[in-house]
């Protein structure tokens, strides 16, 4: 979709032969000859899980989580996550509904002052709206932030003046507009509604139960064990591939809206849990994994698609150096 265009996707050559489907094995097989591949044209570095139900099929890692010390990467490596931590966000707001201590109704107003959002607009702009990108605010990343020093930006109060700044785009619910901002308004009520530091709920009622023991919102002034950096491909002056890490381009410490880290196993055990309805109920995983009317193709913190094998719920995250 180009300038409010919609082109039909491109069609597949006409001496293709018939798709088949491959057994667990080929698919394995398949896979593991592309990561192969990838990883020797330096195309890939990072960490990869396949699974079924329960039963995992593939996992493997590959290239360098140090270019610096030649450090490789292990299955445990922990990664940034960028954008896949609205997830994360989106299941505490969940909780928070179950136990009754918010309603997904809900205005920012009844939870956030006015430092925040303006009182018009936080009285405007519900629960709902935050999570499905439909409130009318923007990103965080804003200049203000890109020109500062990245140790500015440690807790989720740290981005208010960020986020009071902003003006709504449109009339919340009405459009959809991705929106990072949303989601660490999303972190202050989280903090307003537990009196705890949204990090600290977060490792509590979600990772520990499930057992994610290398998932959390790292520091990255601080020595954290097996976490990867990350690096952005460039071509020198004399044409040859040179890299430089995204250590000063990144925030300090991810948060509600992404940028903290975790590994595939980690990843897997948080698919397993809440398919499972052990951090939330089915009730509450349908309403997260169902369309609404301003965002067809998204809803609480998951994106949505459907397949040729059914319903696709999910999220990536992307930033340089960074693609999950």
């Amino acid at each position: 979709k180009i300038a409010g265009l919609q082109f039909a996707p491109a069609r597949p050559p006409s001496d293709l032969p018939p798709a088949t489907k491959l057994s667990e094995g080929d698919l394995v097989g398949e896979l593991k000859s592309f990561l192969d591949r990838l990883a020797k044209e330096d195309a890939f570095s990072g960490t990869v899980l396949l699974a079924k139900d329960d039963k995992v099929l593939f996992k493997d890692a590959y290239g360098e989580a140090s270019k610096r010390f030649h450090v490789p990467n292990r299955i445990d490596t922990k990664f940034n996550l960028g954008s896949m931590n609205k997830m994360f966000t989106a299941v505490a707001i969940a909780q928070l509904a179950e136990r009754g201590k918010l309603s997904f109704d809900d205005p920012v107003s009844k939870y956030l002052s006015t430092d925040w959002l303006a009182r018009e607009d936080a009285e405007k702009v519900k629960i709902e709206h935050l999570l499905t990108h439909t409130s009318g605010l923007g990103s965080h990343f804003t200049d203000e932030l890109m020109n500062a020093s990245r140790t500015l930006y440690r807790d989720v109060n740290d981005y208010k003046p960020i986020i009071s700044a902003q003006e709504l785009a449109f009339e919340p619910g009405t459009d959809w507009g991705y929106s990072n901002a949303g989601f660490i308004v999303l972190g202050a009520i989280i903090e307003s509604v537990t009196g705890q530091s949204y990090f600290d709920y977060v490792r509590e009622n979600l990772h520990k139960p499930v057992g994610m023991i290398n998932t959390d919102g790292y520091e990255m002034d601080r020595p954290v064990e097996n976490l990867a950096i990350g690096y952005v491909k460039e071509t020198g002056p004399d044409g040859k591939t040179e890299y430089r890490n995204n250590l000063y381009l990144h925030t300090i410490r991810g948060g509600p809206a992404g940028g903290g880290f975790s590994t595939v196993e980690d990843l897997f055990r948080f698919a397993q849990a809440i398919r499972e309805d052990k951090i939330v109920s089915a009730q509450s995983r349908e309403r997260m994994w169902s369309p609404k009317p301003a965002s067809p193709d998204y809803g609480y913190g998951f994106g949505l698609a459907d397949g040729d094998s059914g319903r696709w719920v999910g999220h990536g995250g992307g930033f340089p150096g960074i693609n999950s």
